[in-house]
């Protein structure tokens, strides 16, 4: 069977790299017709040769829409299209007279992740695994050991943190509430970067503590403007929320510093960790000084918050005092997201995602990066993560950037509500992980004038 003739232009003076435009444009020849279930296609090597491009950037098109369902391999035979043009597609039109409801936003607020791009075959795999243990009365409230291996060896290869003392955790805010109920007092002070992640703020403030602001810059939080009589230093250093910067190691040290003279914990946020583009992921507070860091990290962003799963790694002292709080409010983690995390990560699935995901995610970056840039936009943040930031001069402008992207179909956040105290700093989130392709290609055009 002969290859199908592909109705493929490549811009190459365009700021859209090359792998992103053949497969949107083999996504679109999928979606109209021109290509049909059942057409194969040529090999990425013929197809690279027949462009005039490099294998590498036909073999990332076609892994991309082999991820998205769109082409499917066969064994010695080729790569074939799976989709049926819309015209043999059954029609899911409204009956005459229904009533119509408005169009859903496309969302593009921070902190929501990609979990269409998790493999169907091994999360259905890893819920069967994980459901096949018999019930249980024992709890192990730091977790399920092979959980905690799977942790520990994510964070080596992923983070280059050789962790100490693991536990399990439902998550970031659940390990914040932990460490306020079994290490602080009421009327304690804890210094939190401002802006900064509210829900460690409201959880801080519900528990009886006295919240301090923190500015934050381009090299993170300021280790200057921490009071010398706070228990306890919230950050997010390797890819700050929301403004998206990243500690210097400068600071990291004196940070370090500090906690160590003046008796302070430091929680950090291991927000974005895994998710740079730039560089390789940049190296734990927690693998700098493990004494006075207790490192929290989540499959929340990387996965799905669906787990409920997350991790901290603290010094024994700290450790001890969860376990003790666990012990005392028989609260615990729940094990039915840790057991398909560990199976993820025993078939490797985990590792596979996470290539995946920084894929995904910096070709979406590059995209709405040049497509704001090109149209003298100005954008904020490292390359790393799910978002960026568009600054602005007011609140009224930030909120009247919501308001028009909202009538526009478009969901923003903006960067007011980020803070403790009184806003300073004002601009837009635009989030591009928790929509398809295809939306955030077409949200692109009707926000770029709410942006201008």
């Amino acid at each position: 069977m002969s290859d199908t003739a592909l109705p493929v232009s490549l811009d190459r003076d365009s700021l859209v790299p090359l792998a992103v435009q053949l497969a949107d444009a083999l996504r679109a020849a999928a979606g109209d017709g021109h290509l049909r279930g059942g057409d194969r296609l040529p090999s990425t090597r013929a197809l690279a040769n027949r462009l005039g491009v490099s294998r590498t950037v036909t073999s990332a098109a076609y892994e991309q829409l082999h991820a998205e369902g769109w082409i499917a391999g066969r064994h010695g035979s080729g790569t074939y299209v799976t989709t049926t043009p819309p015209a043999d597609r059954p029609s899911k039109g409204p009956a005459p007279g229904t009533p119509t409801t408005p169009p859903t936003l496309v969302d593009l607020t921070p902190g929501v992740p990609w979990a269409d791009g998790v493999e169907r075959a091994a999360w259905r795999r890893a819920w069967r695994a994980a459901a096949d243990p018999r019930p249980t009365y024992r709890e192990d409230r730091a977790g399920l050991p092979a959980y905690r291996d799977a942790v520990s060896e994510h964070l080596l290869r992923h983070r280059g943190l050789a962790a100490g003392t693991v536990l399990a955790t439902g998550g970031t805010t659940a390990a914040v509430i932990e460490l306020a109920g079994s290490l602080l007092s009421r009327g304690d002070r804890v210094a939190i970067e401002e802006p900064g992640y509210q829900r460690a703020v409201q959880a801080f403030r519900r528990a009886g503590m006295e919240v301090v602001p923190v500015p934050v810059d381009e090299e993170g939080l300021r280790p200057d403007a921490v009071p010398a009589d706070v228990r306890a230093v919230y950050c997010s250093p390797a890819h700050q929320y929301p403004l998206g910067s990243r500690m210097s190691a400068s600071r990291r040290v004196e940070l370090v510093e500090l906690a160590r003279a003046e008796g302070m914990l430091v929680i950090e946020d291991d927000y974005d960790g895994e998710l740079r583009f730039d560089v390789a992921p940049l190296p734990l507070l927690a693998a700098l000084a493990p004494d006075v860091v207790a490192h929290l990290g989540t499959t929340s962003k990387i996965l799905t918050p669906a787990l409920g799963a997350g991790w901290m790694v603290a010094p024994s002292p700290v450790a001890a005092a969860v376990l003790e709080y666990r012990e005392a409010t028989g609260t615990r983690p729940s094990p039915a997201g840790q057991r398909v995390l560990a199976e993820l990560a025993r078939h490797g699935d985990l590792g596979r995602h996470l290539r995946k995901l920084r894929r995904e995610l910096s070709e979406r970056r590059s995209l709405v990066s040049a497509a704001l840039t090109s149209a003298g936009i100005p954008v904020l943040g490292d390359d790393a993560g799910a978002h960026l930031v568009v600054p602005c001069g007011s609140a009224a402008d930030e909120a009247a950037r919501m308001t028009a992207a909202e009538r526009a179909g478009i969901r923003l956040d903006g960067l007011a509500r980020h803070f403790a105290g009184t806003p300073t700093v004002f601009g837009n989130l635009i989030g591009y992980a928790g929509c398809s392709r295809e939306a955030l290609h077409s949200a692109l055009k009707p926000l770029i004038p709410v942006l201008v």
